[in-house]
């Protein structure tokens, strides 16, 4: 009898989302979803919306997205966009991204730039994060005048360094989180400030919620994160935690929130006890919350062409766009 091959070990099994194997390997299972990476395009033909893809390091990439009938001088609004997937699957080039991105930029009018950053379980969230925090860094370095920084024409000529948006969906809303936490603590290059971000169905914990042991998000959560930071309590996914630095210090003068009344991986509830916490903690800026009635977790993602997806989108746009 032939000996197993321990390389085909499974360490974790998260089916139907990933599967871990001794030997490092990551298995994920894109096509349960029809999950399939996409091309940029000259001119979208729903929206009108220019992509092209840029590279930002060794190990980051991200789709950028100018509107349709952008005149030459003309300055947009900046968004910075990172995707969902639990922080274990996803990617800035997938359709379903790029078609959300194209309506979300056309109604908005901004310049986006949808950020590729590494993924769990092979590196460790510290490091996603940090994808993140570069990508953030570089997009701010457009805004100073340097003769090494190799800058990209469309941030460089259209962004709007006054009006610089983090927005994100899912584990992108986790990521944004993370962004306005450290960026209310530490300076952007430039000393660019963020006007505000937009946190939708974010994957956040909060251990008052009822039953939370028994969603999906506590339960990934607890397989991805780092030894350093174990369980519910981690700054990185609770913001009330004990070792959580003080909602006050968030950065930006205003956040978006949006939750769905059927999300069946992030409870709602996380849009209520946010908020409560966020106006305990004495932070000087402006929410703007509100829960998506009869709607799933990121529907709009999903299909941004049904009325509610519409709804939510230019409630997004607004927000961007508001002086």
């Amino acid at each position: 009898m032939a000996a197993s091959n321990n390389n085909d070990e499974v360490v974790t099994d998260f089916f139907p989302y990933y599967r871990l194997y001794k030997n490092g390997r990551v298995e994920r299972f894109y096509g349960l979803y029809g999950l399939v990476e996409v091309p940029p395009s000259l001119e979208d033909p729903a929206t009108g919306v220019s992509s092209r893809d840029v590279s930002i390091s060794a190990h980051v990439s991200a789709r950028l997205y100018l509107p349709k009938n952008t005149a030459a001088d003309q300055k947009l609004p900046v968004l910075v966009y990172y995707h969902g997937g639990g922080l274990v699957l996803g990617s800035a080039f997938f359709k379903i991204e790029h078609c959300y991105l194209n309506h979300l930029v056309s109604e908005s009018n901004c310049v986006a730039i949808s950020v590729n950053y590494r993924l769990a379980p092979e590196h460790d969230l510290p490091t996603l994060y940090q994808d993140c925090w570069d990508a953030l860094q570089w997009v701010a370095s457009h805004a100073v005048v340097s003769p090494i920084n190799i800058k990209d024409p469309w941030i460089e000529n259209h962004g709007d360094f006054n009006r610089v948006f983090v927005a994100g969906d899912s584990a992108g809303g986790n990521i944004v989180f993370n962004m306005v936490t450290r960026s209310g603590n530490e300076s952007l290059i430039g000393n660019v400030k963020l006007s505000g971000a937009i946190l939708a169905f974010p994957f956040l914990l909060i251990p008052s919620i009822e039953n939370i042991e028994h969603t999906l998000s506590y339960k990934l959560w607890n397989v991805i994160c780092p030894p350093s930071e174990p369980g519910i309590e981690s700054p990185m996914v609770n913001p009330i935690a004990e070792k959580s630095p003080s909602l006050s210090m968030l950065a930006g003068s205003r956040l978006f929130l949006c939750t769905g009344e059927k999300d069946e991986l992030v409870p709602k509830e996380i849009g209520t006890k946010f908020v409560e916490a966020l106006e305990k903690s004495e932070w000087k800026g402006e929410i703007e919350f509100t829960e998506v009635e009869n709607e799933g977790h990121c529907f709009q993602c999903a299909n941004p062409e049904t009325e509610k997806a519409k709804d939510l989108i230019k409630r997004m746009a607004s927000f961007i766009q508001r002086n």
